[in-house]
């Protein structure tokens, strides 16, 4: 600003004051930014302009339809009939467990036939119907029928049961529940404590003696339905399309409402960002109650007309067997997927693939080359974004290691800011005028997104929960007056503007003195012991500042060569980052999008006495991992034990 400033000043003087000729004129302001500094913004700019310009064009042209549509008060199913009429014998969808294929007429008359049937049975626009089922064809047609009508979906994760079951069936407050047969077990379990009125259908194989008292076979009732187009429901770009689950890692799933308008925002910035065909092939193997799988991957097939090879569950050994079978081109991956892969043995169907992008994120910086070239995958289009966030990111030019970007030479362009947060209670960080404080390039902190309620690329349409929308946004976050969403993770911003994924607030903590991001020591110990799960969590140490970081592994026998492991460590790791306890566990429990659960973890700390499974703690004194058992444990608790 003060640069600005000055620059405009010398302008004036010279040209009004000393009358010099715009040549000199030029020239002198030239000499005065390059003295500024300003020849690191030209440094900037020449390595940055073309992604900028073609990151703002995929913006703008986003932008320009979503205006359209929300004029037009255009829905997903709208959009859908448009793709439907450009080619309806094309395949839309493959169900990879029984080689089903769709085409775009069939999945519109099965999506149709379950909007009239569902209408007949007494449900309205408005109401709400909960979908449990595995990935299939049928999880598709299902919620897109109940769009056709204004049915709203509440997509329940399959890994669930009891308590987290019933708490998403009740606060959803559905009038119908349509569940897979091989879900027919946990629907039985919590059925006396559900709403009586709840009416019950089962889709899949058929036996009513596995079923809950009451429960209607959906098949054979649907093919009986009518397979003409519902009327069309008093519904808008921006009403409520369905509900996706958060994970629960922290507590009880909390429904974040996705509306049609957010459906089309994800999937078109992803299509238009990474340079997707319409004749692309999609493999997708997510699981479909969750946006990942269900917008950024099906959300292609419906609104640009792609094919969307479905699998039942993500499988190591048979991912690429798949590909090649399917003639894959784009392939979706979260989390870990791709450290399950690079720890399967070379197999002939990996390098005979078609494959030419890689879709996903949550890739770490640490494989992320070795799984491109093994492979022979020509893009990694690493994204970031959550159900509810209004800021997603999207690595367009395949940086290593980035999720994303955002233009340092036009940043109001898209509002988007990584703030400073308080490293120990990861509180916001505010100036003297109470507006939060933004971090420079290399300087950890919060992604922030403006929230422009008027603006459906800016708006946040929050939790069906309103008091859960209290702990997403924050006031005071750009300017005076405003609001953000947070999301509650760490990135860092290098000079060129890329962004890297640090942590989930919360999830770095303190050692020594030091923040040691859980994300970087997972990747570390994960390379050094074959690729194993690992999950990296700080435990409270009695008489100690901190919290004293403790690795999960992963392992059938319990243990692994611990001193060879501690040397490499100390190769890798800096001290502080080193974990000072070691637990081996057969598995580690992960969500539905392979995040690792860590809550049960840190309650159980390193006690013996709670935990069963083989513990190790750093002796400071040997330099190597030792057992910890209960006479080790009461040193350390009594503060003789020197960690």
């Amino acid at each position: 600003m003060l640069l600005g400033a000055s620059l405009v000043g010398l302008m004036v003087f010279s040209k009004l004051v000393l009358r010099l000729p715009w040549t000199q004129v030029g020239f002198s302001l030239l000499l005065l930014y390059l003295g500024s500094g300003g020849w690191r913004f030209i440094r900037i700019f020449i390595k940055t302009f073309r992604r900028d310009i073609f990151g703002g064009l995929v913006l703008l042209k986003v932008k320009a339809k979503v205006r359209r549509y929300l004029r037009n008060q255009e829905t997903v199913p709208v959009l859908f009939a448009s793709t439907v009429q450009r080619h309806p014998n094309k395949t839309a969808l493959i169900f990879e467990g029984t080689d089903t294929h769709w085409t775009f007429r069939q999945l519109d008359d099965y999506s149709s036939s379950v909007g009239n049937f569902l209408q007949a049975r007494g449900l309205a626009s408005g109401d709400v119907a909960a979908l449990f089922m595995e990935n299939r064809n049928e999880f598709v047609g299902l919620w897109l029928g109940m769009a056709k009508l204004g049915v709203e979906a509440a997509l329940i994760n399959t890994n669930l049961r009891r308590d987290a079951l019933r708490h998403c069936l009740t606060t959803s407050q559905a009038r119908a529940l349509i569940f897979g047969s091989e879900m027919a077990p946990a629907v039985c379990e919590i059925h006396d404590s559900l709403d009586p009125s709840l009416i019950l259908f089962c889709s899949g194989s058929w036996d009513p003696n596995t079923v809950p008292t009451g429960t209607e076979h959906l098949d054979p009732l649907l093919e009986d339905a009518p397979k003409h187009l519902p009327n069309r429901p008093d519904k808008g770009f921006t009403d409520k399309l369905f509900y996706i689950y958060t994970s629960g890692t922290t507590g009880l799933p909390k429904a974040a409402i996705v509306v049609h308008s957010r459906y089309y925002r994800m999937a078109a910035l992803v299509y238009y960002g990474f340079r997707m065909q319409p004749d692309d092939i999609v493999y997708d193997c997510l699981p479909l109650y969750h946006s990942a799988g269900n917008i950024v991957g099906v959300g292609q097939c419906l609104i640009h007309g792609m094919t969307v090879v479905i699998r039942k569950k993500f499988s190591a050994s048979r991912f690429w067997d798949d590909c090649v079978k399917y003639n894959c081109t784009i392939v979706q991956y979260i989390g870990e997927l791709c450290r399950y892969l690079l720890n399967q043995p070379p197999r002939e169907a990996e390098t005979q693939h078609q494959v030419r992008m890689a879709l996903g994120n949550g890739l770490r910086q640490s494989i992320w080359t070795n799984f491109s070239s093994r492979f022979h995958i020509p893009q990694v289009a690493e994204f970031y974004g959550a159900t509810e966030c209004n800021c997603s990111l999207g690595n367009f030019d395949s940086q290593v290691g980035a999720c994303g970007f955002n233009s340092r030479i036009l940043s109001f362009v898209y509002p988007i800011r990584l703030v400073r947060v308080n490293e120990d209670t990861m509180e916001l960080i505010r100036g003297p005028d109470g507006v939060c404080i933004p971090c420079r390039p290399g300087q950890p902190g919060q992604l922030v997104g403006r929230i422009i309620q008027q603006d459906p690329l800016r708006r946040f349409d929050g939790y069906l929960n309103p008091g859960a929308n209290n702990k997403k946004i924050a006031k005071d976050v750009f300017k005076k007056g405003d609001q953000a969403y947070l999301t509650g993770d760490v990135l860092v911003m290098d000079e060129l503007g890329y962004l890297y994924f640090r942590d989930r607030t919360g999830d770095t903590f303190r050692w020594k003195g030091e923040n040691v991001s859980t994300t970087e020591v997972e990747g570390t110990l994960s390379r050094l012991l074959d690729m194993a799960d690992v999950a990296v969590y700080g435990v409270e140490v009695p008489g100690t500042e901190g919290r004293a970081g403790m690795a999960a592994v992963a392992s059938s026998t319990g243990s692994c060569d611990l001193e060879h492991f501690a040397d490499a460590l100390e190769k890798e790791l800096p001290l502080y980052a080193r974990p000072i306890f070691l637990r081996f566990l057969p598995e580690l429990h992960k969500t539905g999008t392979y995040k690792f659960q860590k809550t049960e973890l840190r309650k159980e700390g390193f006690d013996p006495a709670v935990v069963k499974d083989p513990l190790f703690y750093l002796d400071a004194r040997k330099g190597c991992y030792v057992p910890l058992d209960q006479e080790a444990y009461a040193r350390i608790q009594a503060g003789e034990e020197k960690l």
